[in-house]
């Protein structure tokens, strides 16, 4: 196969990209650095990529809209809010500043039990909805227990109808997490799923993206859907050899979330522009060693998924006592002679 030139260049959700790849959806970017989501907006067009732009953001809804350049796309994330009409506000709000699409997060009914976050205390100067439920107040509480205090825990199938009738942008379900649900989501007419186990941090032993990617393209596939609706993966996406294994198992494409906050806290917008050419410049090697010079030459038989849902049987590390808790070294004694 000649791969002389790689073409890396999609189209996902209606919008083109360079890369199979978006910027998911990250809390609080001004912890990594003062210029926060907006400098992952200007590195995003930057690299022609896609920002899916976050509920619970440092940088208001405004600023974060107001910072693209023209043309560039956005999706819009969306925590769902317990009151419906601020709910609609924000959906509104998006949809006239320009995103394309709407991700639902399905997979927070409350968040997980993050202990490091129970250390922490929330900081204010957060998100649109935050600031209009009065959580950026209460400076006593812990991150987790402040940002859930406002996330719906009634959110159902039931609720699609009206997010359809709400706005025209294209809806998504992130936090898809087994095929059964990818099935539902399809014949409720929902046209992408995003398949996440919300970064690991929401429910111990939770399967990974990958493995539930193949799982949910299996159950599309029965049902003759595998074609008709679009399917991306979020978490563990930490080389362009692992956006390879996710188009391979039917992925649109991939969303990376931590190593954008390395490179936010490290360099600010740089930072966030070298992770994404380093995302760039593996998968172009990969599609080139693979014999793929565009991404739909593809296929599932370039990957081996034999050993994909075996898991030794270990137990867990405690990672907090054994790093802050290791005993003193002992003096070494000295020779006299």
């Amino acid at each position: 196969m000649n791969v002389k030139n790689i073409d890396m260049s999609c189209t996902m959700m209606g919008s083109r990209s360079t890369l199979p790849l978006y910027v998911s959806a990250t809390a609080l970017g001004k912890l990594a650095h003062p210029d926060g989501e907006v400098a992952i907006t200007r590195a995003c067009h930057s690299a022609g990529l896609i920002q899916m732009i976050p509920t619970l953001a440092s940088c208001s809804l405004s600023e974060m809209l107001g910072a693209k350049q023209a043309n560039q796309p956005q999706w819009f994330q969306l925590y769902v809010n317990s009151d419906k009409k601020l709910t609609a506000e924000v959906v509104k709000k998006a949809e006239q500043g320009g995103c394309s699409a709407l991700a639902i997060t399905v997979d927070a009914p409350q968040l997980g039990r993050r202990e490091r976050d129970m250390r922490n205390k929330i900081l204010s100067g957060a998100s649109d909805i935050q600031k209009k439920k009065g959580i950026d107040k209460k400076q006593t509480a812990g991150i987790t227990q402040a940002l859930t205090t406002f996330i719906d825990p009634s959110l159902c199938w039931a609720d699609l109808p009206w997010f359809q009738t709400l706005t025209t942008m294209k809806i998504m379900l992130k936090g898809v997490q087994c095929g059964e649900d990818a099935v539902l989501a399809y014949k409720a007419g929902i046209p992408a799923i995003i398949v996440s186990n919300h970064g690991g941090r929401q429910l111990d032993f939770a399967r990974s993206g990958i493995e539930v990617l193949a799982e949910v393209m299996d159950a599309l596939k029965a049902i003759g859907a595998e074609k008709k609706m679009e399917v991306y993966m979020d978490g563990g996406v930490r080389r362009g050899t692992d956006i390879f294994k996710a188009l391979a198992l039917g992925a649109r494409g991939v969303g990376i979330g931590r190593p954008v906050l390395h490179g936010l806290a490290a360099y600010g917008q740089e930072g966030v522009e070298r992770v994404l050419e380093i995302f760039h410049d593996e998968l172009r090697m990969c599609m080139a060693l693979m014999g793929c010079p565009t991404i739909g030459d593809i296929r599932r038989d370039m990957i081996d998924t034999r050993s994909l849902f075996t898991h030794p049987s270990t137990i867990p590390m405690d990672n907090l006592y054994l790093t802050n808790y290791n005993p003193l070294p002992l003096p070494i004694a000295r020779s006299r002679m």
